[in-house]
């Protein structure tokens, strides 16, 4: 694909170095070597176009056009090294080329000469910033250093300019999802129990429907800080969920002039009521105040929302519109949201503030946090997003950069609500606040570029593998083994796929099925870290020891480690191994190493169990105390996950 749109830059270099030849003293034989590089070209015969391109540049060693072209057919052929020193040489003899710094860069990377080829890669996107060839390596480039809001940005960059570049939105749904999990652990980290941390697990428990658990979560937000933004709307939404109207009513009107998404919650409670007429007058007045805030939460409005209901909102929608009652466009995002349909396209640049638009000068920070009490969160974001350098950086102070990240968010802007909180977190004061907004728009950028990304390729081996991960994450086995098995049937030279397959088997208690499976993987990828404890930890389950070993001690000794986090689950399982093949001292050495990974006692208790084969009491009974009070833990989530389950059941029709 490079090399396509590289064709017609390429040709007309070929045409100037013609032209120029022609009056040169060895205009014949060059002349004709350029003619049989164009030919060869044309039949995509790139061995020996740099062949002749080779023996030309005997010739005419000043021309760094011609240099270019060589790099371009030895880049064709994979002779990566080769390309490098001719781009290198065209890049000495002009170095404004956009070719060979761009090629140049991307050829760094095939050689894992990864910040070498970042100076490169951002000079050829200054050269020419309309391509996306640049942007893309650059994402890939920041991607392999974990530089992930520059690869955010660099795909967001490469996708505004090719919007159907599939790998484009790929690649940015992983730096989004990268980002995600480093700042995850940040939080978990530094602010286990703060508002933000049980915000963030209140709504994830409620994407798995286990809504008596979301709503202790929810109560913990409002325990840890009464303040924190919308946290009665959001139990509320947890109450409508559980069907109990008349506590959602409650916890919306507690923050009904503060907290746009009440209204949204209000809304419902009138559409439940049948009471059409109340919901649209509602939702007018927040498509007033910011069709963007409307267009991003529709799906809290219809969520769990019975057919009967939604076809009759759906009708009255219909006729208001047809009447000239209502704007056209919110009509046709509700009819859409009511029947299931896909959204209409909607532009999610921020609007200007009034005043910016009157004076063409930016307001003040008081402008923005008056929009953002009414409501007004485009408006919002507009008032403070203004506010840049020469270099578009935005230039407000820490308080106004939180402020952008919620309001932002809160209307869908995503990219800029990240490019806000990620400034954010500099800030040591309101890092737990600024991590809490990131995490929050990099999950929708990541949702959003998936999808994107499915729609563009269907049925292709990452879109497969997508829905995998999605399925296994949610435990639904099944689906995840065929869509597995489909990406690794379109694609069976790649391991992620049959990795995804054997996890998946795995879990499904389908042992034997797993470790054929992650065999397979393992014999195109024999070193991959993951591949080899997944290996382990499947042998283990089976009780082949000293197999599970060989496979446990390599993955902690690859090239590429583990994330420190799963270290310990790894050392959990060399201990047991040690402790099954008469290693006890060694046993214990491991699980140690291992309690981080303990949540319910477990290791704890080999650890008493090996303490008491020693004959060391004490070291005993204290690591039966730890085992007791993690199983007390432990029954009072088994308790929450029943009250999940009957509330689960409860909302069976």
């Amino acid at each position: 694909m490079r090399i396509l749109q590289s064709i017609t830059l390429l040709l007309l270099w070929i045409m100037a170095i013609g032209a120029f030849a022609q009056s040169s003293s060895t205009a014949d034989s060059f002349d004709d070597l350029l003619t049989a590089a164009r030919q060869a070209q044309s039949k995509e015969d790139y061995v020996s176009a740099a062949g002749y391109y080779r023996r030309a540049v005997l010739l005419r060693s000043d021309i760094p056009k011609l240099w270019a072209n060589l790099g371009l057919m030895q880049d064709a052929t994979g002779s990566y090294s080769d390309a490098v020193t001719s781009f290198q040489k065209a890049e000495q003899l002009k170095p404004s080329l956009y070719v060979p710094n761009l090629f140049l860069g991307i050829d760094y990377l095939h050689l894992n000469r990864t910040r070498e080829a970042i100076p490169l890669l951002l000079k050829a996107e200054t050269l020419n910033p309309s391509d996306p060839q640049a942007p893309m390596a650059l994402g890939r480039a920041y991607l392999s250093l974990s530089s992930l809001d520059a690869a955010r940005g660099a795909y967001q960059r490469a996708v505004a300019l090719d919007p159907r570049n599939s790998s484009g939105w790929y690649g940015l749904g992983i730096a989004a999802l990268k980002e995600v999990e480093v700042n995850g652990r940040k939080l978990s980290a530094d602010g286990a129990n703060s508002a933000y941390a049980h915000a963030l697990f209140a709504e994830s428990l409620v994407r798995q429907g286990r809504f008596e658990q979301a709503k202790t979560e929810a109560q913990a937000v409002l325990a840890a800080d009464p303040n924190f933004q919308c946290a009665h709307t959001q139990l509320g939404f947890i109450y409508l969920a559980q069907r109990q109207n008349d506590e959602a009513a409650r916890e919306f009107g507690v923050e009904a002039h503060s907290c746009a998404l009440a209204d949204l919650g209000r809304a419902r409670l009138h559409l439940d009521e049948g009471d059409n007429a109340s919901a649209l007058e509602l939702l007018s007045g927040l498509w007033k105040r910011d069709a963007g805030f409307v267009w991003t939460n529709l799906p809290s409005l219809v969520d769990r929302l019975d057919a009967e209901h939604k076809d009759s909102f759906a009708d009255f929608v219909n006729r208001q519109d047809a009447a000239g009652m209502m704007s056209s466009d919110l009509s046709a995002l509700l009819s859409a949201g009511l029947r299931g349909l896909s959204q209409p396209a909607r532009e999610s640049t921020p609007a200007k503030s009034s005043e910016d638009r009157k004076t063409g000068r930016a307001p003040d920070s008081a402008a923005a946090e008056t929009d953002a009490r009414a409501g007004r969160y485009a408006r919002c974001a507009g008032d403070l997003a203004t506010k840049t350098d020469e270099l578009g950086a935005l230039r407000i102070n820490a308080n106004a950069l939180l402020l952008l990240a919620n309001c932002a968010y809160m209307t869908g802007d995503y990219t800029l609500s990240a490019r806000a909180s990620e400034l954010e977190i500099e800030h040591p004061a309101h890092e737990l606040a600024a991590l809490y907004w990131s995490i929050e728009a990099d999950e929708k950028l990541a949702f959003t570029a998936f999808s994107r990304f499915e729609q563009l390729e269907p049925d292709s081996p990452k879109t497969h593998l997508l829905l995998g991960d999605m399925y296994r994450h949610r435990q639904h086995l099944a689906e995840a083994e065929n869509e597995y098995t489909a990406a690794a049937a379109l694609d069976p030279h790649d391991p992620a796929p049959l990795y995804g397959l054997a996890s998946a088997y795995s879990e499904d208690a389908k042992l034997d099925q797993a470790l054929t499976t992650v065999k397979r993987a393992l014999g195109m990828s024999p070193d991959d870290a993951d591949l080899n404890l997944l290996a382990g930890e499947i042998l283990v389950a089976q009780h082949e020891w000293p197999q599970a070993e060989t496979h446990l001690n390599h993955c902690l000794n690859a090239a590429h480690p583990l994330k420190p986090q799963i270290l310990p689950h790894v050392h959990v399982l060399l201990g047991q191994v040690y402790a099954q093949t008469d290693r006890p001292q060694e046993a214990i050495s491991e699980l140690q190493m291992g309690l981080a990974s303990d949540e319910d006692g477990s290791v704890y208790y080999q650890l008493a169990r090996l303490y008491a084969r020693l004959g060391d009491k004490t070291a005993a009974q204290a690591a039966i105390v730890h085992v007791k009070e993690l199983e007390r833990k432990r029954r009072e989530r088994a308790v929450l996950a029943v009250q999940d389950s009957g509330a689960a059941v409860s909302d069976i029709p």
